[in-house]
């Protein structure tokens, strides 16, 4: 096994891959920025080091500062978390060339899922459903127009090069669909150094349903799916497992095409398939060659430690997993706790945190990084922690989340607690009668 790994990145995945490793009997080595020097990650590593300012650019995406902490520690693999450099494939060749393992795919299987339009085609010719759209990157505004007229408003415009809901626009009306084209592309630039975007069917009810899985040399598997329909702005704020409105029929067919279409491609490590679900319809949306924040929901159904099969096929080069043994029980819940004020349009709420109780509990799991006297800074992502909760069923789970958030005590920053609380007992929530738009349509609190 691995003699020590060193984790790019901060923060609750931090924790959660030197929890992992210390079960490995592997050491671990922490890089920071300065800003993260008192971080519980750097707490629990067995060596630390600072690698630039408060600046991600400075740190945490700095490919020449980890590049030397990694030599300067002797790390003999790295662990990218999800974020900042896990699915840079250009840092995943640097790492290949030094003879360094990447804990997760290879550089060029990254390289061709991170592109989109790419990944798209790939979906199709592995017999997956794609969302009517665009073949390819778009420029040419009258191509566009043509484009849209055929498929129909409303339409989705999406940057070519990278996600997390910018260079997005919906345009549901030709006369609004020049100014939204050019906007897109212009964000898509400012964010991805990419001013290509494509165009697809938007739909105006979907749910987000995605697909774990674990691929080696010989074998694939899936950890069968996640409801991740609980978003505002395209950021997610509670994932679930099952998904309450699959039927078997379609979970199965859902399933069977996304392990063959994972093992076709050559796949090895974890990775998450990402489809749009409406009408008892599902489609290809995109494929993430990382672990998910939402990861633990499928961990506490199934029983398997998602992070320690990553580090067991980077080092073998398959997972030790069968399908015919991967029984899921139960359902989970995840709540994102993050330091926003939820009733201020989400701002950010950086400051010391003067009171931390976290709850606790059977079947009650918190993922976190966070501490009395701990001071959240603005410089990063504003989750702080995740609460993860297992029942027999999803009424038990619902209600065990809502125990456990009523626990929950974090006081000197202003989190989302209460907003998982209105959502925990909303009618819409409690019946599943929502979709990826309901947080940004309904006024919750």
């Amino acid at each position: 096994m691995f003699k020590k790994i060193l984790i790019a990145n901060r923060g609750e995945i931090a924790v959660r891959v030197i929890r992992a490793c210390k079960e490995w009997g592997i050491d671990t080595v922490a890089v920071h920025s300065d800003v993260d020097k008192d971080s519980m990650h750097v707490k629990l590593a067995d060596e630390s080091v600072c690698i630039g300012s408060h600046n991600p650019a400075n740190s945490y995406l700095n490919i020449p500062a980890i590049l030397s902490a990694i030599e300067l520690t002797n790390a003999d693999a790295v662990h990218p978390g999800y974020g900042f450099l896990s699915e840079n494939y250009e840092f995943a060749k640097m790492l290949e060339d030094y003879n360094i393992k990447f804990i997760g795919p290879s550089s060029k299987l990254i390289k061709m899922m991170g592109d989109k339009i790419q990944a798209k085609k790939i979906a199709k010719d592995y017999g997956l459903p794609i969302i009517e759209g665009s073949d390819g990157g778009i420029t040419d505004i009258e191509e566009a127009k043509k484009l849209c007229n055929k498929i129909k408003y409303p339409v989705l415009i999406k940057a070519a090069g990278g996600g997390g809901g910018k260079g997005m626009k919906i345009v549901f009306d030709e006369k609004d669909f020049e100014i939204s084209f050019k906007t897109a592309r212009i964000e898509a630039k400012k964010y991805f150094a990419n001013d290509e975007v494509y165009i697809e069917k938007f739909f105006q009810n979907p749910r987000h349903i995605e697909v774990q899985v674990l691929s080696g040399k010989n074998r694939t598997v899936h950890l069968y799916e996640r409801d991740c329909s609980v978003q505002r702005r395209h950021q997610k704020l509670i994932e679930e497992t099952p998904s309450p409105v699959l039927t078997d029929k379609i979970r199965n067919d859902l399933l069977d095409r996304t392990v063959k279409m994972v093992e076709k491609i050559g796949y090895e490590g974890a990775g998450t398939v990402e489809f749009i679900y409406e009408d008892g319809k599902y489609f290809f949306l995109e494929m993430n060659t990382r672990v998910q924040v939402e990861h633990p929901v499928t961990e506490v159904v199934t029983g398997i430690d998602i992070i320690k099969e990553q580090i067991r096929i980077a080092f073998y080069g398959d997972t030790s997993l069968k399908q015919e043994d991967i029984k899921p029980r139960g359902h989970a819940i995840e709540c994102r706790i993050n330091a926003e004020d939820a009733s201020k349009n989400f701002q950010p709420s950086p400051g010391r945190i003067n009171m931390c109780h976290q709850p606790s509990g059977f079947r009650t799991r918190v993922d976190s990084f966070i501490y009395q006297g701990y001071k959240i800074t603005p410089y990063y992502d504003s989750m702080i922690c995740k609460l993860i909760c297992h029942g027999r069923d999803r009424y038990e789970a619902i209600q065990r989340t809502k125990r456990s958030l009523d626990e929950f005590v974090i006081e000197g920053i202003t989190t989302t607690i209460d907003l998982h609380k209105k959502l925990l007992k909303h009618k819409k929530f409690i019946n599943s009668d929502f979709n990826v738009n309901w947080l940004d349509n309904e006024k919750i609190l």
